[in-house]
């Protein structure tokens, strides 16, 4: 799985021991998935993902600032790349650097 590549390794157990069993990352992936494809909010969540909503949102959060989706982005584009899958032909790049002025040079 591509994932694992990404996300940062969690230490397993608990300092202050005892606790429940961290939620697995692959649950945790599908349910983000899922908010962020449907549309409901964090409160939404089906419990049918295992996960509740705050655990889900937390590692969300938590991969977003190890820029864990940064890095997943790039490793699919390097193994479309690697397989040939790539097309380039309808790829468009939209960037503003500089404000429009008006009566500009």
């Amino acid at each position: 799985m591509l994932f694992r590549r990404v996300v940062p390794p969690t230490e397993v157990k608990r300092p202050q021991g005892g606790g429940r069993r961290r939620t697995g990352d692959r649950e945790t992936l599908a349910a983000i998935i899922f908010v962020a494809t449907s549309g409901c909010t964090w409160r939404q969540l089906p419990p049918v993902f295992g996960p509740a909503w705050p655990t889900v949102y937390r590692r969300f959060a938590q991969w977003s600032r190890d820029r864990v989706w940064a890095r997943l982005y790039r490793v699919i584009l390097d193994e479309l790349g690697a397989r040939g899958e790539l097309d380039w032909s309808r790829c468009a790049i939209d960037s503003v650097s500089l404000r429009a002025t008006k009566g500009g040079r």
